[in-house]
């Protein structure tokens, strides 16, 4: 299989995943906001996303960035709306 090496396919991947990641984990996602430990309570999840990710895009273009800005944008940013002191 080639590696993704387009930007734009990468970003698209990325946020792929870690919408399956808040669609296959609402309550850890829920409770992880509420408590203040989103990627403790992810820890896992979020590994398996990153591993399958970096399998599939080429190191040039700086995979980890793409990655966590995904997690930011997707994860962290649709749970805006849950109760939390950290907001």
């Amino acid at each position: 299989m080639n590696l993704i090496d387009n930007p734009e396919q990468a970003k698209r991947l990325a946020r792929a995943i870690i919408s399956d990641v808040a669609i296959y984990n609402k309550e850890k996602v829920e409770s992880g906001i509420k408590n203040d430990d989103i990627f403790e309570t992810l820890q896992e999840q979020l590994e398996e996303g990153r591993q399958h990710f970096f399998s599939r895009v080429s190191s040039d273009l700086k995979p980890e960035q793409i990655f966590d800005l995904a997690v930011v944008d997707v994860l962290i940013k649709r749970a805006g709306k849950i109760e939390s002191s950290i907001w």
